[in-house]
């Protein structure tokens, strides 16, 4: 971001050459009380549908800003169409990987109840706007698709035939080799063809029971793979699991 533009928001409005946009609530405070701008200041918009927009602030009042549309900055960008799903943690661990996953590209970000899910209950409005946040800090284009918490049983049921299910399974296979052993993420690489729809799915603290391991892996469209030898914390095994499949199907390439 240039030094001479002090804020970049998000924005559901369409963004055109001369658009006015009134900025009120948290955006209007945070450009008023936070970062203390005024009239002829500039700053960043996007909404996740037309790039990136410069934007001159015309007045301000009690936490809110008038604005103008000036010109566009950046066309939109291509973004990778992976869905991270994931078992609900500790408060402050998913404000965490709810972050990390929004910097590295994800489309979606859906919490799973599981059987060891630690939380039965959450604000979808919490994570879209800390997804907002990430997203407006890390100068990405689009914000992540928050939907409201699923059953693992329910997702399954409805998972669509055109998207890969990656799952992170590192509990390996069992003493009767019920479960096979998931392959590394570079030979899933390999063998999938590109570019897929991709989904990535961790676990709750517990892992996942028996039954929900052999619910998964009877879905036709489920990858088993193992992220390693260590036992991760599911929010490290999310941003490690995110950061492999960019590197081999994503866009690091």
């Amino acid at each position: 971001m240039s030094n001479n533009i002090k804020a970049r928001l998000y924005v559901a409005h369409d963004l055109t050459t001369g658009g006015q946009i009134l900025l009120e609530g948290n955006q209007g405070h945070y450009l008023v009380n936070v970062m203390r701008l005024k009239a002829t200041d500039h700053i960043l918009l996007f909404n996740g549908r037309q790039g990136e927009w410069l934007a001159e602030i015309t007045s301000t009042g009690k936490g809110r800003a008038a604005v103008v549309v000036e010109q566009i900055v950046m066309a939109q960008k291509p973004e990778p169409d992976l869905w991270y799903l994931f078992a609900p943690i500790k408060k402050a661990r998913i404000d965490y990987m709810v972050q990390k996953a929004t910097e590295l590209g994800v489309s979606l970000i859906r919490p799973v109840l599981t059987a060891r899910t630690n939380l039965d209950r959450l604000k979808e409005d919490k994570i879209r706007r800390h997804a907002i946040e990430a997203a407006e800090q890390c100068e990405r284009f689009t914000v992540p698709i928050v939907p409201p918490m699923i059953k693992l049983q329910s997702l399954l049921d409805d998972w669509p035939e055109d998207r890969l299910l990656m799952f992170c399974d590192e509990e390996g296979s069992d003493d009767q080799n019920t479960f096979p052993v998931g392959r590394a993420i570079d030979e899933v690489a390999a063998w999938q063809e590109r570019p897929r729809k991709w989904a990535i799915l961790i676990g709750p603290e517990g892992g996942f029971t028996p039954d929900e391991r052999r619910l998964i892996r009877s879905n036709a469209n489920v990858v088993p793979v193992t992220l390693g030898p260590r036992i991760l914390r599911a929010d490290t095994a999310a941003v490690a699991a995110i950061a492999l499949w960019q590197s081999y199907a994503g866009d690091w390439q």
